[in-house]
């Protein structure tokens, strides 16, 4: 009887390590996505599964091109996935459906169409990043006043890794 005890013991302490690492690893390390609209098409489909890095940014400041996966301002309990086109100090500017950032027009090979809106030169703030999504005329992001410049402490993580479907696995640089 007492080895059975035994065992019983050993799988519960098992059980309890293992949720204890599911936990801290979910909470600082990587986290799943699902994306829910057509904002980044077509780099990322609605209703695929990402892999998102959470603790990149505790040791470095987002780079432009990155996909990255924040709080929407007006609604912390949304999450929004966008690319990060400008980093603090730079300017940025949207004429004629082309993006200019430092007043060099910016080449995105990565978008579905040409932007439609315009967007008044502005320069970001320190702690801030400007984010669009890849559709950008099917997108809500830092082009408009609900979104604006995102602050840092927003931000949740990198997208590392679409893994779902299995038939569109790649990697996000």
């Amino acid at each position: 009887m007492s080895s059975l005890g035994e065992e019983a013991k050993d799988w519960i302490v098992s059980i309890i390590v293992a949720v204890v690492l599911a936990f801290l690893i979910r909470q600082f390390i990587v986290e799943l996505y699902v994306v829910d609209g057509p904002s980044m098409r077509p780099t990322l489909q609605s209703q695929e599964r990402l892999v998102v890095n959470k603790f990149i940014y505790r040791f470095r400041t987002p780079e432009r091109g990155e996909i990255l996966v924040f709080s929407y301002p007006r609604d912390p309990s949304r999450d929004f996935i966008k690319r990060v086109i400008a980093v603090p100090g730079d300017s940025i500017e949207i004429k004629e459906g082309k993006v200019f950032l430092n007043q060099q027009l910016l080449t995105e090979d990565y978008i579905l169409e040409k932007t439609l809106s315009d967007y008044p030169l502005s320069t970001v703030p320190e702690g801030h990043i400007f984010v669009m999504g890849d559709n950008r005329n099917n997108s809500e992001d830092s082009r408009f006043a609900d979104v604006g410049f995102v602050p840092y402490e927003l931000i949740k993580g990198k997208a590392l890794l679409v893994f779902w479907p299995v038939s569109e696995l790649k990697t996000l640089s």
